[in-house]
């Protein structure tokens, strides 16, 4: 096992630094590729991990655990910070659309009536049933993205998810390989 390298670049070392980044890009480049969608928001992202880790490498303590899960572990958390940023943003829409043809009020009351139904159908599922639909449906995440941001197996995301979806559809009245609408 190598030495950790933390303690001595919290102490100001040049040379560990550099031999630092040798151990540990390929390993941040790789989690930031996985969890984000575009190449240029990866690279962002691991420049963004690395100056967290410099800041946080006088609290690295090898009694814990390996540099190497101290370092996935902040950009883990760094990665789910982005993509939470990213999700929270409401779209920029323009106030003055001609195209868009105006709605009824009973057209938007349906609608915020089955948004509540999908709601607190969501709200019956197990946990991490509503979390994988969640992060798919609401953020968009792919079912890799998942697993990296949530930290479970790829097929345990993809249990989830249909058996989540199922449920959803049982609860509201939705037939099998239907589209959509209600009961």
């Amino acid at each position: 096992m190598l030495p950790a390298l933390l303690p001595s670049i919290a102490a100001g070392d040049m040379p560990a630094v550099n031999e630092f980044l040798r151990r540990h890009t390929a390993l941040v480049h790789g989690l930031a590729r996985r969890v984000l969608r575009h190449p240029q928001d990866a690279e962002d992202a691991v420049q963004d991990i690395f100056l967290e880790i410099w800041r946080s490498a006088h609290r690295y303590d090898p009694t814990q655990g390996s540099e190497t899960t101290f370092v996935t572990t902040i950009a883990r958390r760094r990665l789910v910070d982005r993509i939470r940023r990213a999700t929270a943003r409401p779209a920029a829409q323009s106030l003055d659309d001609p195209t868009a043809l105006p709605a009824t009020d009973t057209s938007m009351v349906e609608v915020r009536d089955e948004a509540a139904r999908a709601r607190a159908a969501l709200e019956q599922l197990k946990p991490e049933q509503r979390e994988v639909l969640e992060l798919s449906l609401g953020q968009g995440q792919s079912h890799q993205e998942i697993a990296a941001t949530v930290g479970i197996p790829l097929g345990t995301v993809k249990s989830h998810a249909r058996r989540g979806l199922m449920r959803l559809r049982e609860m509201l009245g939705i037939e099998p390989g239907s589209s959509g609408g209600g009961a």
